[in-house]
């Protein structure tokens, strides 16, 4: 399989949450290609899985997510994304695969080829599960509950990579708390609308949102401790039509990351007392709303299992080539794949940027502002060693269980 093309064509044809047919067809296609025993489709309207059995032995889930983002692509690559699609509103809204999840499908499919020729050295049963949804929706739970674990084997151990812009050939999990836990909400202001040259006879929304917004800058600054690790950050305001007009209502989109659950309590509570207070401080004809989004827990990697995967990564890649990432304040769903199953999950973090372009950041100093990140419209993974690298690391994973 030419997995560099097979690349390029998915991040050329990004897709949003739950709408990944494309990919989905591409996925099964090649997964039947490959000759996996079975091949389930559409589990949470989207979702593929095969499985491929080879005797008696573990049962190893290795998990890719699929879906991209509503972001307008930079990075002038050949392969670069000009997908849109159009919004409620009549509105082109541009795609592109900013976070990697094409990186991770052709990975995931490279290890199915290469476990598939291989039968004769392992024994067990390989999972191999693309999931929709991870950037909005929680896919991981939504393909729990469309009876995932009744339509394929319940794993024995729950496998997966994430790439981030590391030097490309470097690969690590973290042990324990690997991905800080996630609580989105969208909250709706309420004002009184009317002329903006009369504002004493209304309430303004916006002048609300912007109280809240940088009071809750204080949730975390002054009330969790220094040695703890939380987040909360205002992702979206929205109020207003013209600007001789006050809104009648204002939203906050908020996304609230941490890593315990005594933090994300105290975090949601003080988020919660903040938009009351400013609300009854502007006068609000009434309390605002509120709509919760993801939530996910912390992505935790069991220890042990943890440390097993790092070994053989190192005895593959050699010791250099190995890292810690340490906890990460991003958010993932595939813990919720691990927990239904009863199964330890380790989750590692995958080398994507340019080794060299690395290095020079490091020594200047500017790894923030030339190492573009996931979610940046420049957000471009190196396709060699990468691809390689995460096709490896996934056979290697897998083969600690199914050896």
């Amino acid at each position: 399989m030419d997995l560099e093309a097979l690349y390029r064509d998915l991040h050329s044809h990004p897709e949003l949450a739950f709408t990944e047919h494309r990919t989905a067809g591409i996925v099964a296609e090649r997964l039947t290609d490959l000759g996996v025993d079975e091949v389930h489709t559409g589990i949470a309207t989207t979702g593929v899985v095969g499985v491929l059995r080879n005797g008696d032995g573990p049962t190893v889930l290795l998990r890719a997510d699929m879906d991209a983002l509503p972001v307008r692509e930079q990075t002038g690559l050949p392969w670069a994304s000009t997908q849109t699609v159009t919004d409620e509103a009549g509105n082109a809204i541009p795609l592109m695969h900013a976070c990697g999840h094409d990186i991770h499908i052709t990975c995931l499919l490279g290890a199915v080829e290469s476990l598939a020729a291989s039968r004769s050295d392992w024994a067990g049963t390989l999972v191999a599960l693309f999931q929709p949804a991870e950037e909005h929706g929680g896919g991981a739970q939504v393909m729990v509950d469309d009876d995932l674990y009744e339509k394929v084997p319940v794993p024995d151990v729950v496998l997966g990579q994430h790439v981030l812009p590391l030097p490309a050939g470097m690969v690590g999990a973290h042990p324990g708390p690997a991905m800080a836990a996630v609580d989105t909400m969208e909250v709706t202001l309420h004002g009184r609308g009317g002329h903006g040259s009369q504002p004493h006879t209304t309430v303004d929304p916006v002048v609300m949102a912007a109280a809240t917004v940088m009071r809750l800058q204080t949730v975390v600054a002054r009330e969790i401790a220094p040695h703890d690790t939380a987040v909360v950050t205002v992702g979206t305001l929205h109020a207003g039509t013209k600007n001789n007009i006050i809104a009648a209502e204002a939203t906050l989109g908020i996304s609230v990351r941490s890593f315990n659950e005594e933090v994300r309590q105290r975090v949601l509570e003080g988020v919660d007392r903040v938009i009351e207070a400013e609300s009854q401080a502007s006068g609000a004809p009434q309390a605002p709303d509120r709509e919760w989004g993801e939530r996910y827990p912390v992505t935790v990697n069991e220890p042990e299992a943890a440390e097993r995967v790092n070994a053989a990564f190192a005895a593959e890649f050699g010791a250099d080539n190995v890292f810690d990432p340490g906890a990460l304040s991003g958010s993932e769903d595939v813990g919720n794949l691990a927990t239904a199953a009863g199964a330890p999950l380790v989750y590692w973090m995958l080398g994507g940027a340019d080794p060299e372009a690395v290095r020079r950041a490091v020594e200047a100093g500017t790894v923030d502002t030339d190492i573009p990140t996931n979610h940046s419209p420049y957000f471009a993974p190196l396709p060699q060693p990468t691809i390689d690298t995460g096709v490896r690391a996934l056979v290697v994973a897998a083969r600690e269980w199914l050896a």
